[in-house]
């Protein structure tokens, strides 16, 4: 345990007002149980449900009006109950937000925008994830996102030597075509309108395409070559994700998507879409929804990727912003020309 002088008699603490207001006010510093853990959030990135909370709000966002949100954090340990074993001081660890508070309404609002939190009855390798203090700082912070990614991706058992599409370049869909290649991906081409986020998206090594002034289905035949399909030839991308949601994507992928192909929906759709079942039955494809592996299944996998230097992660962070300019940061995040990833640093 840390010592009583060494403890704050408050923290900072950001709570959601409801669109377009944030207020970051002083919260009592908590107490820490016989076996409970404090973390102090070092870094949190805005994720989209913060954004949709701030431009609009509504249920779907699981962020609540007048309590603390944010869930995209790295923290560190700065106070151990006498009954927790596994961890130390200083640790950097991921909450693990949907069980680490035992209450499935703070999966989006775990208080990731706030500069203490107390876990609960902890479990190391449950509610907390070590992350390892080896990682840069500006890699490990976007854990949560490679998460949902990661989810997705699976659900297409990528092979080695496949060929992939992944529609959207914000951190969702570019931490998809990163795990489509570390599974073996050959071939891994991004689409999305942002000009700004291709460009991050090229710096990778990813083909791209700006269905705004490129011909896709042209552009994905060039890349891939054709592949047998109904009614008449597709391209030769057996897998694709949908880091959109929304109906264009459809589109897309019924015009690309060659027999056995494969789509993973990670984003959210809003409103109902059209989808030809003649099509589906005839070039048996394959759709899935955004998974069912747990965070704590995925976490080996995705720090062996982020451990081995294949891909620079750190050039996804396009913004950083202190908590005191929150409302700044939300307002960037929305802005999809400008940025790609935006962080949240947390004072101590």
């Amino acid at each position: 345990m840390t010592s009583l002088d060494a403890r704050p008699q408050s923290y900072r603490a950001s709570i959601f007002r409801g669109p377009g207001k944030v207020d970051v006010v002083d919260l009592p510093y908590p107490a820490c149980g016989d076996d409970e853990v404090i973390v102090r959030n070092v870094m949190t990135g805005v994720c989209g449900s913060d954004i949709f909370a701030w431009q609009k709000h509504g249920p779907t966002s699981r962020i609540w009006i007048d309590e603390e949100f944010g869930h995209e954090s790295v923290s560190e340990v700065v106070e151990l109950g006498r009954n927790v074993q596994g961890l130390k001081i200083g640790d950097r660890v991921f909450v693990n937000t949907d069980k680490a508070f035992r209450d499935k309404r703070r999966v989006s609002a775990a208080g990731g925008f706030s500069s203490y939190l107390r876990i609960p009855q902890c479990e190391v390798g449950y509610s907390l994830l070590p992350l390892g203090n080896d990682l840069p700082l500006r890699s490990s912070v976007l854990f949560e996102p490679f998460v949902i990614a990661t989810r997705g991706v699976k659900q297409l058992a990528p092979q080695p030597g496949d060929h992939a599409v992944v529609f959207g370049a914000g951190i969702i869909g570019m931490a998809s075509a990163i795990m489509l290649k570390w599974y073996g991906c050959e071939k891994v081409m991004v689409v999305d309108l942002s000009d700004f986020r291709l460009e991050n998206a090229a710096g990778l090594g990813f083909a791209t395409c700006n269905p705004a002034r490129e011909n896709l289905r042209d552009k994905a035949k060039n890349i891939f070559g054709g592949s047998p399909g109904y009614p008449a030839e597709k391209c030769g991308a057996r897998l694709y994700v949908d880091a959109v949601g929304v109906a264009s994507v459809i589109d897309d992928f019924a015009a690309l998507a060659p027999r056995d192909g494969s789509l993973t929906l990670v984003g959210v759709h809003k409103q109902p879409v059209a989808l030809d079942l003649a099509q589906v039955a005839f070039n048996n494809w394959h759709i899935h929804g955004c998974g069912s592996h747990s965070t704590e299944e995925m976490w080996p996998e995705i720090l062996d990727m982020m451990r081995s230097g294949r891909f620079d992660l750190a050039s996804l962070i396009t913004h950083e912003y202190p908590l005191e300019q929150i409302e700044d940061a939300l307002e960037q995040a929305g802005r999809a020309d400008e940025a790609q990833k935006v962080c949240i640093t947390l004072p101590a």
